[in-house]
């Protein structure tokens, strides 16, 4: 008794068929892909049909106006209006799947429809049309599926251009019991109407394996087309958790990222803490609290990338934000008080969550900082470390005892340049980490 195909061999063929369950999203990007190429598949069949009529118009006719039948300018419209049909279905994205392989045997049929038709118009014996050379469209017509990406939809070109001209090739063995017109002789059979079995058995056997070339081939490429797929919509995911250069760089790296591939480089440290988050979270619920904190993260993270600012990390309800590094900009310093000044002119003007004021504290420090990848050889996380980055966050602290919302320390306020900004010496104060005093500066405006 015949068992079914269990799971496990279905999965197996499904994988070799480059057709495996995607996540949604992935699959959603993979069928527009499929899409577009029906909309290239429809321009080409227009582009063929049009130069079949345009042969047909300007090669000598070789048969009389009064010949019996001639069907080729009817087969031509008929192919013409499918054709045009199926352009506009696609351009509209409701082309169903069964059109598309109905597609395939109008295709092959009209083709082949019009080769059998010749012995008629031509007024010969049926064994005639055998000879045309217009049995190489039905290359066209396979290779043309290779642009769905799809190998079923190869193999069913290739099996319908078979299966037609055996059709072809029995009806003319077969339509006169008395003659077969079936020759041995090689040379009698280029010099005249008769069929040879060999030759017509060796244009099988091209058409079969020129088919299955290039559903193996497309088997293959649809592999690579859901991988490539799948890595453009992961290299997007992964640009919302480390920086956009940081994400190129993992892509385009040649050996692959490495542990404390980091960097020295002069940057400009933002440290961004909100007012009391403590009593906003006793306040809120969970959810409001998240959506809250998600529509501040979202507002005041449009100065800094304005000003070419990254950030780097969300601590709770702070940020840490950094200017010239990884994203290079040689005006850091002035560029992150710029955005620190707008970030607050924004909070005096908008609102969060259900009608909520949030007010933030900001402290802004410029100095060597090393920026990179960090963690361990399974786990990485890109940050900026060194003394500097912990100054940038002792002085949005000291915001709190100076009643300030900006502060900047002496090397931000010389290196964006003293005239630039209004600087108002706050003191000479002592931050943890450091013996030497630090002169500290308030931030009035540019």
């Amino acid at each position: 008794m015949a068992r079914a195909p269990s799971i496990a061999s279905k999965g197996r063929l499904a994988r070799f068929m480059g057709r495996v369950p995607l996540p949604a999203r992935i699959a959603t990007r993979v069928r527009a892909q499929e899409e577009a190429s029906e909309i290239l598949v429809g321009w080409i069949q227009l582009a063929v049909v049009l130069g079949f009529s345009l042969v047909y118009l300007v090669a000598p006719k070789t048969f009389t106006a009064t010949a019996p039948f001639q069907p080729v300018p009817w087969a031509l419209a008929v192919y013409l209006a499918f054709t045009l049909l199926r352009l506009t279905l696609a351009h509209r994205h409701r082309l169903p799947e069964w059109l598309r392989y109905l597609s395939i045997v109008i295709d092959m049929a009209l083709l082949l429809g019009m080769i059998w038709s010749f012995h008629l118009q031509y007024q010969q014996p049926p064994s005639f049309y055998l000879k045309s050379p217009t049995l190489l469209y039905v290359f066209i017509f396979i290779a043309l599926r290779t642009l769905n990406f799809d190998a079923r939809k190869v193999l069913t070109a290739g099996a319908v251009a078979i299966a037609g001209w055996l059709v072809l090739v029995v009806y003319v063995i077969t339509i006169d019991p008395r003659d077969t017109m079936i020759t041995r002789n090689y040379v009698h059979y280029l010099t005249s109407n008769s069929v040879l079995i060999g030759a017509e058995v060796d244009k099988v056997i091209v058409i079969l394996v020129v088919t299955a070339i290039l559903a193996y081939a497309i088997m293959r490429n649809r592999r690579l087309l859901t991988y490539a797929v799948t890595e453009s919509a992961s290299s997007q995911d992964l640009a919302r958790f480390v920086p956009a250069e940081v994400a190129n760089l993992i892509k385009t790296s040649d050996d692959g990222l490495q542990v404390g591939s980091g960097e020295l480089r002069e940057a400009t440290i933002l440290f961004l803490d909100l007012e009391g988050f403590t009593e906003l979270s006793e306040r809120l619920a969970p959810e409001d609290l998240v959506r809250t904190l998600n529509q501040f993260y979202a507002a005041v993270a449009l100065p800094m990338a304005r000003h070419d600012g990254v950030i780097n990390q969300f601590q709770g309800d702070a940020i840490l934000a950094t200017f010239n590094a990884p994203r290079r900009n040689p005006d850091h310093a002035a560029n992150a008080i710029v955005a620190a000044l707008e970030i607050q002119a924004l909070l005096e003007t908008q609102t969060f969550g259900d009608g909520l004021v949030l007010r933030a504290r900001i402290g802004i420090n410029t100095g060597a900082v090393i920026h990179g990848l960090i963690g361990t050889p399974d786990r990485l996380g890109y940050t900026v470390i060194g003394d500097e980055v912990n100054i940038a966050a002792r002085l949005e602290a000291l915001n709190k005892d100076y009643g300030t919302a900006i502060i900047v320390s002496e090397s931000t306020r010389d290196r964006a340049g003293p005239q630039r900004f209004a600087f108002e010496l706050l003191d000479e104060a002592r931050v943890r980490g450091r013996t030497a005093p630090t002169r500290i500066y308030k931030v009035a405006g540019a």
